[in-house]
């Protein structure tokens, strides 16, 4: 058995360590909750039959106890195509439950954004905090104690997040996740990118835009590119949390329906009254969310997961930080170049070696928790790939090398030694960057700033051609707190001519920008942020000026405000625009008030609920 690497020994003892009193109180809350009543058997008589009133023909079994009965909590709409194949999902797993003699039923439906559909428009601003709202749902759903283990129907990009959170909360039940799959590649996504920047120039008119976003995005199932629900069905494998190679299978093919098949039928055998017990809250560990985050660093995976590891993390009662990534990222080498950090997407991906090469070179180079407990045997059943071999399902080893070296190589000779996601620190506080699609002469970036409250200023300013230069552009009153921390998408082709152009050019934010950032250095999720605090301290962005010299370094984890400190000190923070209103955004106020940093998860409900327990 190879030796696990020391840096990442050393980083999970670490987070063994700080977790070790909230971690214990959290599986103590679990086992107590299992025991104290959350389950069918203490229901009263009239609570039970309000539960299987409308069961059907799973009426008598329910009644009677005997087996378990299995929650469905489902994302679907048939608006965001990832989710749009769920609609049929439920009256599946009932027949499939049936056959090893199990029950099922829909416990409740969580809202699923289309982050695609509302980039740069006012309903990114409620994107963050939606994931919140899913994890309340899923409390909700599952709080009937109505069930004995769940399958969770979510795959895009803050809803795998939220799903986990609010299941985490119901921990002693085992439960699956079971994705969809993406749709089938269209329009090459280096086109798509090419005719984003002519339409950005005026080059390219709204129908010519428009055909090819829609020849990119034509049908069910998942985005092709790698951004954050594709880096989602990742995690999920790399936690042990899926059927094995489900991540990554079409929809509405025969395989897929096999593998929500074998979902349902494993769901059934890990319950407590077996000898197979698998409950979350033991699957989900600190070694689980190690694992979670190198599958992160060594595919190039979405940014977003700064913010939603540790939020999922700390549901479980384990705190992370970006200490932990970055050095992580040192350790861990870059297997994978999927769109955009290469030229193919995820099917390419998949029909590389996919996860399951991944997973297999990871353990053989002692870069992955082999010993996690995982829904479906051991760590090393993801290093597969599942098959149809006379419509029934099988597991092959995955392929000993990669069918396509532009997409995945080994561990012994991987496209970067470096995971590519660092920290940087400095007198502007703390952030994130993203360096897999970077080109090496641009990890650092040192030029005046031009200060923008707003990312529709930043695009006003690019067509008048006020950007014409070396600069660092600066986004601030983006953070969690002052409106929600929508990703910043919109500003990717834009950036992008000012770079093809020649000028170096760079991000500075304190909101996020897409999971699937680019080429363009993006300094995001600066925290603290630049509306005040609670105590009314304004973060260090709220005092820049334009045309101040900004550096910002992914070699030296540098970023930093080149201002004499007295001229500094004798500034004023600049005053946040009034908070937006509409489109519903005045209902989450809630949450932009009591959200904490980034760094933490940036929730509103995971630092309320850490007063409580």
């Amino acid at each position: 058995m190879t030796d696990l690497h020391p840096t990442i020994a050393k980083v999970t003892d670490r987070i063994i360590a700080r977790s070790a009193p909230r971690r214990a109180a959290y599986l103590d809350l679990m086992d107590r909750q299992r025991e104290a009543g959350t389950n069918r058997g203490n229901l009263s008589c009239g609570n039970l039959a309000h539960g299987f009133a409308a069961a059907g023909d799973d009426k008598a079994v329910i009644r009677t106890g005997a087996a378990m009965n299995i929650g469905i909590v489902t994302s679907y709409n048939d608006m965001l195509s990832a989710h749009q194949p769920y609609g049929r999902y439920p009256e599946q797993i009932k027949l499939f439950a049936r056959e090893v003699g199990a029950t099922a039923q829909v416990a409740g439906g969580v809202p699923a954004m289309c982050d695609g559909v509302t980039q740069g428009q006012a309903g990114m601003d409620l994107s963050l905090f939606s994931r919140d709202n899913i994890a309340q749902g899923t409390v909700i759903a599952l709080s009937h104690a109505m069930f004995e283990g769940a399958l969770l129907l979510g795959i895009c990009d803050k809803i795998v997040p939220g799903l986990l959170i609010g299941a985490l909360r119901f921990g002693h039940l085992p439960q699956i996740l079971i994705p969809a799959g993406p749709m089938p590649s269209g329009l090459a996504n280096k086109e798509k990118q090419r005719v984003r920047q002519l339409y950005a120039e005026g080059k390219a008119s709204r129908d010519e835009l428009l055909e090819a976003e829609a020849a990119s995005y034509h049908g069910a199932g998942t985005c092709t590119f790698y951004g954050t629900a594709n880096s989602n069905q990742m995690m999920m494998e790399l936690m042990g949390l899926h059927v094995p190679g489900s991540a990554f299978t079409n929809p509405g093919t025969k395989l897929r329906q096999e593998l929500t098949r074998a979902a349902a039928h494993r769901v059934a055998q890990i319950g407590w009254d077996g000898d197979d017990y698998r409950p979350l809250a033991r699957c989900i560990d600190e070694k689980a969310i190690v694992n979670a985050a190198i599958g992160l660093l060594a595919t190039g995976g979405s940014t977003n997961h700064a913010i939603h590891l540790p939020a999922i993390a700390r549901a479980a009662g384990i705190i992370i930080d970006w200490q932990d990534f970055d050095e992580l990222s040192h350790a861990v080498p870059l297997l994978a170049r999927v769109y955009p950090n290469g030229a193919g997407d995820v099917n390419n991906f998949h029909a590389a070696g996919g996860i399951g090469y991944v997973v297999r070179e990871l353990l053989g180079a002692g870069l992955l928790h082999g010993d996690v407990l995982t829904v479906s045997g051991t760590m090393a059943d993801y290093a597969s790939e599942p098959v149809l071999v006379n419509d029934e399902l099988h597991w092959q080893t995955a392929p000993a090398e990669s069918r396509d070296d532009t997409m995945l190589r080994p561990a012994a000779a991987p496209f970067s030694p470096d995971g590519g996601m660092r920290l940087l620190a400095g007198n502007l506080g703390r952030a994130i960057i993203k360096t897999s699609a970077v080109a090496e002469d641009r990890w650092t970036i040192e030029a005046p700033c031009r200060i923008f409250d707003t990312q529709d200023a930043v695009l006003a300013a690019f067509k008048a051609g006020e950007l014409e230069r070396d600069v660092i552009v600066v986004v601030r009153f983006q953070g969690p707190r002052a409106n929600g921390m929508p990703e910043l998408h919109k500003l990717t082709p834009a950036l992008g001519v000012l770079q093809d152009r020649g000028f170096r050019v760079a991000l500075l934010t304190d909101g996020r920008m897409s999971g699937a950032s680019g080429k363009v250095p993006a300094v995001i999720h600066l925290s603290p942020e630049a509306l005040p605090g609670i105590d009314g301290v304004s973060g260090p962005l709220a005092f820049l000026v334009d045309g101040d010299i900004v550096r910002v370094c992914a070699r030296k984890g540098e970023v930093l405000a080149l201002v004499d400190p007295d001229v500094w000190a004798a500034r004023s923070p600049a005053v946040a625009p009034p908070p937006a209103v509409g489109v519903g955004r005045e209902l989450f106020a809630l949450f932009r008030h009591h959200a904490d940093e980034a760094e933490k998860g940036g929730s509103a409900v995971l630092a309320a609920m850490e007063q409580v327990i």
